[in-house]
């Protein structure tokens, strides 16, 4: 048996006390809620240039991916989905202003405060947002 576990890049975009989150449009469980800018590692790919990609292709801003800090991976499960390794990454600087580059798969991006998060927020990019606050550098979600 083979088991995939697919890699996740997440980009924590913070601008003074806020981080950009996306309402993301999916179809499943997962619609209409909040979720970092995010995406599944491309073969070949190392993780920092593979969030950079995900900046440009997401939210229109280009980041030079020796500006991303790694702050945090989640090892993550759900019923149905495949395992994943969430990789939580850091910035402060990008050039171009964020706007919403997939309006398929993006409802809308808004900026919260860090302590005034959306309710409705999906867990697994709350584990990552946690971690800005706390020295773990490492969780788990899902599994038994």
């Amino acid at each position: 048996m083979i088991t995939r576990h697919v890699v996740d890049a997440h980009l924590l975009l913070i601008r003074g006390d806020q981080i950009l989150l996306s309402l993301r449009r999916s179809g499943d469980k997962y619609d209409n809620r909040w979720h970092l800018p995010s995406g599944k590692l491309e073969a070949g790919e190392s993780a920092r240039v593979g969030a950079a990609r995900e900046a440009a292709e997401e939210v229109g801003v280009a980041i030079d991916p020796a500006d991303l800090r790694l702050v945090h991976v989640a090892h993550v499960t759900a019923p149905g989905r495949d395992s994943r390794l969430g990789l939580f990454f850091r910035t402060e600087r990008w050039q171009g202003e964020p706007f919403n580059r997939e309006p398929e798969k993006c409802y809308a991006l808004q900026w919260f405060t860090l302590h005034d998060l959306p309710a409705d927020l999906i867990e697994y990019s709350a584990l990552g947002i946690a971690a800005l606050d706390s020295a773990e550098p490492y969780s788990e979600y899902g599994w038994e």
